[in-house]
C-alpha cells in the first residue's frame, strides 16, 4: 500500500473509477499513515477519522451500483485535509486563537462543500498560525507544528500544518490559507506543490473572520502540479454569497505552448538578500525552460522597491481592523498588557503574534502614506501586467532561504513579501520543489504570471516538475 502514499490525487482517483482501488483501502492507508507521522510532527490537530470510513463504505457501495460507463464524482472516494481557519461543519475553528477555543465550525465552507460534492472525504482539520499572523505555524491551543524534513526547522505560517502532513504522505491534498504569503511558503518549505489563485476567483464564504475582508487567500495544495487544476475548477466561482468572487474562464495548462512563453527570472528583490541556493533553483528552472523551448527576457522588471510598505497599504486598505482585533477575534487585545503578561511567563499569545500587533500598534501612530502607497502598488501591477502579457511568467524565489529554525523568522520579518506581495496585487502564483540544499531542506521556486493566467503558471510548473521530480515523501523522525 506504500504506493498509495506517493500517487497524485488525479491518479488515486482514476484508479477508483476504474475500480481498481477500494476507497475504504485508500483511506486506510492514509490513516495508518497520519497515526505514524503526526506524533512527530504535531500537523493535524482534529481529525474526523469514523466518520471519513463510513464516507468511504458509501462511496464503494455508490461504486458498486453505478454502471460501468455511469459518470461519477471527480475526487470520489480521495482522502483529503482542510487547514483549520477553513470551516468543515463539527470540526474546531479556533485559528489558534485562545479567545476562541471551544468554536466549532457549524456549517462546511464553500470550498469545502465543493471538495465533498466532488466526492472527497475529509479526514481532519491541520494546524495554523496564531490568527494567520506569522511565518509560523504555533499557537497556545495546539503547539508548534515541526518541519517534516528536520524538527529543528520551521513549516511557515498560515498552512503550515496542511504542508507538513501532505510532504509527510498522510494527505494528497488539501487546502491552505492564509495572510497573503498564503499556501506558497509554507509549501516551499516543506516541499509539496501550492497554488494562490488570482484574486476573487475562489469564495471565502466560511473561512475566518478575515475571510470575509478579501483578506484570506486560499488554494489548492497537493503532491503533484496535475492535481491543482483539477482542484481549482473544483473550488473556483461565485457561489452567491461572497460578493467578491467573479466568474472568470479557466483555461487549460496542457494548452499552453513553451516555444511561445517567455521567462522573466527574479533573483533579486526591494534589497532583500537572497541565498545563494535559492537563487541557482530559479537559475536552474529558468535553464530547464529553455531546454523545453521557452525563451528568457532579461530585460529588468518595473523596480520592486519598498515592497514591504506596499504590501502593508494594500492590506490596510482592506481591513476594518488591526492585528490587536485579529488576535482578539474582533475585539482590539491590550497590547501592552499583554506584553507584560509575556514578560511574566503568562502569555495569552505566542511571541510572534504579539510581536505582529505590537509593531502594527506603533505603525498606527505614525502618519499614514498608505492612500499614496496604495496607488503605487497599482501602477506597480500594471506596469509588471504589461511586460508579462499574455504568455510571460515570473520565476521568483518564495522566501530568501529555505525553511529556518525555528523563530528564525523573526530575525529578517521583511522577507515572505517575495510571496505576499504578488498576493495582494492579485497575481496567481504555482510554488513547486525543485530540489534540495546540502542539509536536506526542499528548494522552492514559484510561478508567477499577470491575473487570470492561472492556466500559464501551472503549465511552467509541470514543464519544471517533470525535468526537476517534484515532489518526494518526507520521511520525519520518529
Amino acid at each position: 500500500m506504500q504506493d498509495l502514499l506517493d500517487t497524485s490525487a488525479t491518479q488515486l482517483a482514476a484508479r477508483i473509477r476504474r475500480r481498481e482501488l477500494s476507497p475504504l483501502d485508500l483511506l486506510d492507508a492514509h490513516i495508518e499513515r497520519i497515526e505514524r507521522v503526526n506524533p512527530s510532527i504535531n500537523a493535524m490537530v482534529h481529525d474526523r477519522f469514523e466518520q471519513a470510513r463510513q464516507e468511504a463504505i458509501q462511496a464503494e457501495v455508490r461504486l458498486t451500483n453505478a454502471p460501468r460507463a455511469a459518470p461519477l464524482p471527480p475526487l470520489l472516494g480521495v482522502p483529503c485535509t482542510i487547514q483549520e481557519l477553513i470551516g468543515v461543519a463539527g470540526m474546531p475553528q479556533t485559528c489558534g486563537s485562545v479567545y476562541r477555543w471551544d468554536r466549532i465550525a457549524q456549517s462546511d465552507a464553500s470550498v469545502v462543500a465543493r471538495l465533498k460534492a466532488a466526492g472527497a472525504i475529509v479526514l481532519g482539520v491541520t494546524n495554523v498560525a496564531e490568527a494567520s499572523l506569522w511565518l509560523e505555524t504555533n499557537n497556545l491551543i495546539y503547539g508548534r507544528t515541526v518541519n517534516p524534513w528536520d524538527p529543528q526547522h520551521t513549516v511557515g505560517g498560515g498552512s503550515g500544518g496542511e504542508c507538513a502532513l501532505i510532504a509527510a504522505g498522510g494527505s494528497p491534498f488539501g487546502l491552505g490559507a492564509g495572510l497573503t504569503s498564503s499556501v506558497r511558503i509554507p509549501a516551499s518549505f516543506c516541499g509539496v506543490v501550492a497554488h494562490q489563485p488570482t484574486a476573487h476567483l475562489v469564495p471565502a464564504t466560511g473561512l475566518w473572520g478575515l475571510g470575509a475582508s478579501g483578506l484570506l487567500d486560499s488554494g489548492p495544495i497537493a503532491r503533484r502540479v496535475e492535481d491543482l487544476m483539477p482542484l481549482l475548477r473544483i473550488i473556483a466561482g461565485p457561489d452567491g454569497r461572497d460578493a467578491t468572487v467573479c466568474n472568470r474562464p479557466l483555461l487549460e495548462p496542457e494548452h499552453v505552448d513553451f516555444s511561445t512563453v517567455t521567462v522573466f527570472p527574479l533573483t533579486e528583490h526591494a534589497g532583500l538578500r537572497i541565498s545563494p541556493v535559492m537563487k541557482e533553483a530559479v537559475n536552474r528552472s529558468v535553464e530547464v525552460m529553455v531546454a523545453l523551448g521557452a525563451s528568457v527576457c532579461t530585460k529588468r522588471l518595473p523596480v520592486l522597491s519598498e515592497t514591504a510598505a506596499l504590501w502593508g497599504a494594500m492590506i490596510t486598505d482592506r481591513m476594518s481592523g488591526d492585528a490587536a482585533e485579529m488576535l482578539g477575534d474582533g475585539e482590539s487585545i491590550p497590547v501592552l498588557r499583554e506584553a507584560l503578561r509575556f514578560a511574566f511567563g503568562r502569555a495569552n499569545h505566542t511571541t510572534s503574534a504579539l510581536a505582529m500587533a505590537m509593531v502594527d500598534a506603533l505603525r498606527r501612530l505614525l502618519p499614514s502614506r498608505v492612500t499614496e502607497r496604495r496607488a503605487l502598488a497599482i501602477q506597480l501591477r500594471a506596469e509588471l501586467e504589461e511586460a508579462l502579457g499574455d504568455h510571460g511568467v515570473i520565476l521568483h524565489p518564495p522566501y530568501t532561504r529555505p525553511a529556518p529554525r525555528h523563530r528564525g523568522t523573526l530575525v529578517t520579518p521583511s522577507d515572505f513579501v517575495l510571496s505576499a506581495l504578488f498576493s495582494a496585487l492579485g497575481m496567481p502564483a504555482t510554488s513547486l520543489p525543485v530540489g534540495f540544499d546540502v542539509s536536506g531542506l526542499p528548494l522552492g521556486v514559484q510561478v508567477i504570471a499577470r491575473r487570470g493566467a492561472d492556466h500559464l503558471t501551472l503549465a511552467v510548473a509541470a514543464g519544471l516538475e517533470r525535468e526537476l521530480g517534484g515532489w518526494v515523501r518526507a520521511q520525519p523522525t520518529l
